[in-house]
């Protein structure tokens, strides 16, 4: 059930009480009144802000899931979407590398716990997991679920045996994004499928494992492309929804971040943000990779309709460093998301140092070039680089 809403510009005022009154009954706005909020004509981005926040208040309070990503494998895929340092056809600087051992990912789970995480995320390059991968990764998942850590994995393309094995080993989550329509998919993958990655959700949830899957916006779709993505995650129930926004990859075929022909800017991003969260009021709304290049000083606005993101870097490119990002998220009222227990050791470091710099476990301190609005510093996705983002560039998944 949605709720109609108009949106024209001789209305007297942007119906955004009643958007939010969508929301806070599970109900999505309109399509016309998503498309409305993307165009931004007669939109008060405040007003937006506001209608947005009401409705992720009401399902997640004001705790924000800190997320970090660790590249488990790098490179070496057979794919070639235009957007991923990894792809086959990219002349990106990057550093391949075989899979961790299982004891690599569980030390870097344990600094990520450290530095104040609530889940635990692990990417493997390539089109899909092979049956040692399934076991390796298995058996990671269980000892980081015996830490106390969520966890979600993303692999690629998984069929039923696969996605057993990794809801038997404790999988909380398998993410698979979208990336973009149905119609635009051609235009950045020809080595896979919409369908494909469509049947991987549906592989994932029903073995009984929890969907994470959003999009990359920016890789020169039009809105209408956005819109199709979002509702599409709708009508699956997605449970985590990360926003992507291209990061523009030297030696990626697409490294021009476009949207509906215009480039991408800080309200726009934040627009697509609140949409996302009008469409789909109870799932999670992850702002990812490209938070620090396009939304630049409005970043700590962007918790308002999401309330979760990653830190310390992505896939092939600096971020800002986490202290940076947990003292952001506490400036702005809002607080990291625990389980149980209390917060860790660092971040009640922080509160007791207010308006110092901090450096928190497994990360450098030093902000990258991400953080100033610069173009992003390309790292080539070290193996000792812990907590790399796959949404960064949008890995085959």
């Amino acid at each position: 059930m949605t709720h109609s809403c108009k949106t024209r510009r001789e209305d007297t005022a942007a119906p955004y009480d009643a958007w939010a009154a969508a929301g806070l009954n599970d109900q999505s706005i309109e399509r016309a009144d998503a498309a409305a909020i993307l165009s931004g004509e007669g939109i008060d981005l405040l007003s937006l802000l506001n209608a947005a926040g009401r409705v992720r208040r009401k399902y997640f309070g004001n705790t924000v899931s800190v997320h970090m990503l660790d590249n488990v494998r790098n490179g070496a895929c057979p794919e070639d979407c235009g957007y991923c340092g990894q792809s086959k056809d990219s002349d990106a600087p990057i550093e391949p590398y075989k899979i961790k051992s299982v004891d690599e990912i569980v030390a870097d789970a344990v600094a990520a716990k450290e530095a104040g995480a609530y889940r635990f995320c692990m990417a493997l390059s390539g089109r899909g997991p092979k049956d040692h991968d399934i076991n390796q990764m298995c058996e990671a998942i269980r000892r980081v679920r015996a830490m106390g850590l969520r966890t979600c994995l993303s692999a690629g393309l998984l069929d039923d045996e696969k996605a057993a094995r990794l809801k038997d080993a404790g999988l909380d989550r398998f993410n698979h994004n979208l990336n973009t329509s149905r119609r635009h998919y051609p235009s950045i993958c020809t080595t896979h499928t919409y369908d494909d990655r469509m049947t991987t959700i549906s592989t994932a949830k029903a073995a009984g494992i929890g969907v994470c899957s959003g999009m990359i916006v920016g890789l020169g779709e039009t809105y209408e492309d956005v819109l199709d993505v979002a509702f599409a995650l709708r009508s699956f129930k997605a449970e985590s929804i990360p926003v992507n926004f291209l990061l523009p990859i030297e030696g990626n075929r697409l490294n021009e971040p476009m949207c509906d022909d215009r480039p991408l800017n800080p309200q726009f991003v934040l627009r697509v943000l609140c949409m996302m969260r009008l469409v789909n009021p109870t799932a999670e709304v992850r702002v990812a990779a490209g938070r620090e290049v396009h939304l630049r000083s409005m970043q700590a606005m962007a918790l308002w309709p999401a309330n979760s993101l990653f830190v310390a870097g992505y896939l092939l490119t600096e971020g800002d460093d986490t202290a940076a990002t947990i003292r952001m998220i506490l400036d702005s009222g809002f607080v990291p998301k625990l389980d149980e227990g209390s917060w860790p050791d660092s971040i009640k470091q922080m509160l007791a140092k207010p308006g110092q710099s901090e450096s928190l476990p497994g990360v450098s301190a030093a902000p990258g070039s991400a953080a100033f609005g610069l173009k992003p510093t390309v790292t080539g996705g070290k193996r000792g680089q812990p907590f790399v983002a796959r949404e960064a560039v949008g890995l085959p998944r």
